[in-house]
């Protein structure tokens, strides 16, 4: 199957009708019918029911469909990534991680590192928590992960970047905001929004709070969905401190807790270039005289 294929299949889904579908690609009717078939055949299952009506996606082809606008559209962003590439850059370095704030500073030390190396790009690229299957199959040179996740992993090395703590979220006018430290104390008689993906170390925390105080709480599924919650007026929450994006939206209240977050990067131990660890070397000292 190529490009030119992919485009037919999702305006023929689209459009549910060969004549229209014909036109809007600039092709016969004929053509289409007959690059439809030679798909087809190629996958040997019907993508396509005909009628005297048109052309509705079979059961198989619907679920082909979801997987086929996926493709086109990773090949989209390939496409755009490379032609930028090719224009300016002789090497790319690419580091994963789950949202902006978990390195804060990432924007300062890529404008520092393209200072002296102006020819090599660096690539933010998001992924969920723990996931860190793209770096494992080498598509990404760095990973972001904290509390010794990747210690076992073979091939790879830790690379400490910095610590945190566990903070209180509320809401600014809330009276919790006032503290300059919060306790398990201080939290008698509200909601805690508890899960959301929280790493076991905060889990432990959670848990304690409730097992010890007079607190409700509930799930909330992520970290966006419990900021919404906070501003909704339905409770505060506890979270690790990589997650501050630093927006003043909200009050962050260190959490009178001894557990902290060792956050790091993980590289491949057979990546020798000299650029990527000058670039982690830029990262680790903007974060050296940084309280996170």
């Amino acid at each position: 199957m190529n490009t030119k294929q992919i485009d037919y299949i999702l305006e023929l889904a689209q459009t549910k009708n060969f004549n229209r579908a014909a036109e809007n690609l600039f092709i016969s009717q004929s053509t289409l019918t007959y690059q439809i078939k030679e798909v087809e055949k190629e996958l040997q299952f019907e993508l396509f029911e005909r009628s005297g009506k048109g052309a509705t996606l079979t059961p198989a082809g619907k679920q082909f469909i979801t997987t086929l606008k996926g493709v086109k559209q990773q090949l989209k962003r390939g496409i755009e990534q490379a032609q930028n590439f090719s224009k300016k850059y002789s090497d790319n370095i690419t580091i994963g991680l789950p949202t902006r704030s978990c390195i804060y500073y990432l924007p300062q030390a890529i404008k520092e590192f393209n200072i002296k190396y102006p020819d090599i790009s660096i690539t933010p690229i998001f992924n969920d928590f723990y996931s860190p299957e793209e770096f494992l199959k080498g598509n990404q040179d760095i990973y972001f992960t904290f509390d010794n996740e990747m210690k076992h992993v073979p091939d790879t090395k830790l690379i400490p970047l910095y610590r945190t703590g566990i903070y209180l979220i509320t809401q600014k006018s809330d009276n919790l905001a006032k503290l300059t430290k919060a306790t398990i104390q201080d939290l008698k008689g509200r909601t805690l929004m508890v899960g959301g993906g929280s790493p076991p170390k905060l889990k432990a925390l959670q848990e304690k709070i409730i097992n010890e105080t007079q607190i409700d709480y509930f799930n909330s599924e992520n970290h966006d969905t419990t900021l919404t919650n906070i501003l909704s007026d339905k409770g505060i929450c506890l979270t690790p401190g990589f997650f501050n994006d630093y927006t003043d939206e909200f009050a962050w209240i260190p959490f009178d807790y001894e557990e902290e977050f060792e956050c790091c990067l993980c590289v491949h131990t057979s990546d020798k270039r000299e650029t990527l660890m000058e670039f982690i070397k830029i990262l680790k000292k903007i974060y050296q005289n940084i309280n996170v």
